[in-house]
C-alpha cells in the first residue's frame, strides 16, 4: 500500500507519501482499498497537533474515507468482502489501503458514488445531530446555519429543510448565497456586506431564529447571538474563523436562551446504537433524493498538498475530495 505519512506534527508541508507493506486487519476490523477520502478541517488540526486526537507518529491523516472491504478479522459478522462501505475513523484515509474498526464502516446503498459516500457521515451526521438531537428542530421553525456553504453548513441546510423548517443561510459572498438557495434555503445573508443583525432583524420580523447553527465562531458568533428568539438555542459547531468568541451569558437570560454543545464524535462512541439509527436515516434519505453531498473539487490522491492549499484559502463550496487512480 502507499500513503500520506505524517512523521513530524509540523504542517502539511511535511506530508511524506510512502510505500508500506499492505497490513492485515485484528480482531474486529476489516481492510479497505480505499477509493475516495475527503478532507475535513479537523484533517489540517491534526497535522499541526492542534486537534483532540492526537495518534501516535507517525500515522497517515484522513478521518473520512470510502471504499471495498478486501479482508474482514475476526469477530466482524456484519460485514464480508466486497461490500462498499464508508469509514470515519480519525485517520488512515489518505491512501491506497487502512485497516478500520468495523463498527465505525457504514454499508452503502448501490446509488452511492465514491465521492459522495466520502463527503457524507461527518458532514451530515454532524448536523443531524446538532439541529434534530442537540437542537430541537422542528417543522416550521427558523434556523440561520453560519457558514452555509461550507461542508457542515450545505449538510445542515438539507437537513433542515428535509425535517420541514424555514432556512436562513448566512455565507461570506453573493456566490456562495446563490449555492445555498440552490440547496434549498429560503434565504441568504451575504455577511460580508451589510449590518448583519439588521439583516436577522429583517427577515425573521424582528422575533430572531429559534435555532442558530455556528461551525465558525470568530466575530460572527455575539451579533448572531444578539439575534436569537425567545427560547432560541445556539449550537456550538465548530470554529472554522479560528477566534473561539466569548458570548455574554446575560444574554442567555435575557432571551431564555440556550447554548448548547455539538460533539458528534463522542456522541457516535457515547451512544453508539442511537448514532447507527441516525446513519441509517441519513443513508434512506440519501436514496431518497432529500439530500446530497456538495462537492467542490476532486483532486487525485497525489495533489493532497494542493486540496489542502485550497482548503485553506476558505473559498471552499462544500467539500474536497481525493481518490485514487482505482476510482478515477
Amino acid at each position: 500500500m502507499q500513503a500520506w505519512f505524517c512523521e513530524q506534527t509540523t504542517g502539511v508541508q511535511d506530508l511524506v507519501w510512502k510505500e508500506v507493506p499492505t497490513p492485515s486487519p485484528g480482531e474486529g476490523e476489516v481492510l479497505i482499498e480505499i477509493e475516495a477520502a475527503s478532507l475535513n478541517f479537523p484533517d489540517l488540526l491534526i497535522v499541526q497537533n492542534k486537534y483532540q486526537l492526537k495518534p501516535p507518529l507517525p500515522f497517515v491523516p484522513g478521518s473520512e474515507y470510502a471504499g471495498i472491504i478486501r479482508a474482514v478479522g475476526s469477530q466482524v459478522d456484519h460485514l464480508k468482502i466486497g461490500d462498499r462501505v464508508a469509514c470515519l475513523s480519525g485517520t488512515g484515509g489518505f491512501g491506497t489501503h487502512t485497516v478500520a474498526p468495523a463498527k465505525l464502516c457504514l454499508p452503502l446503498a448501490e446509488k452511492f458514488t465514491s465521492e459522495e459516500a466520502a463527503s457524507f457521515i461527518m458532514t451530515y451526521a454532524t448536523s443531524h445531530h446538532a439541529l434534530i438531537d442537540r437542537g430541537a428542530l422542528k417543522a416550521g421553525e427558523t434556523v440561520l446555519i453560519l457558514g452555509a456553504a461550507g461542508g457542515v453548513g450545505s449538510a445542515a441546510i438539507q437537513i433542515a429543510k428535509a425535517i420541514g423548517a424555514r432556512v436562513i443561510a448566512a455565507a461570506s459572498s453573493p456566490e456562495k448565497c446563490e449555492i445555498c438557495k440552490e440547496l434549498g434555503a429560503d434565504e441568504c445573508i451575504d455577511y460580508s456586506s451589510g449590518n448583519f443583525r439588521e439583516q436577522i432583524k429583517a427577515l425573521t420580523n424582528g422575533l430572531g431564529p429559534n435555532v442558530i447553527y455556528d461551525p465558525v465562531g470568530g466575530d460572527l458568533a455575539e451579533p448572531a447571538f444578539r439575534s436569537i428568539a425567545w427560547r432560541g438555542r445556539y449550537l456550538v459547531v465548530g470554529f472554522a474563523a479560528g477566534a473561539i468568541p466569548s458570548l455574554p451569558l446575560n444574554l442567555t437570560l435575557l432571551k431564555g436562551a440556550s447554548i448548547v454543545g455539538v460533539f458528534w464524535g463522542d456522541f457516535s462512541r457515547r451512544e453508539y446504537q442511537n448514532n447507527r439509527t441516525m446513519l441509517k436515516e441519513l443513508s434512506s434519505w440519501y436514496v431518497e433524493g432529500k439530500i446530497k453531498p456538495l462537492i467542490d473539487t476532486v483532486y487525485n490522491m497525489s495533489e493532497l498538498k494542493d486540496a489542502y492549499a485550497k482548503m485553506s484559502t476558505r473559498g471552499v463550496k462544500g467539500k474536497l475530495v481525493m481518490i485514487n487512480k482505482l476510482a478515477a
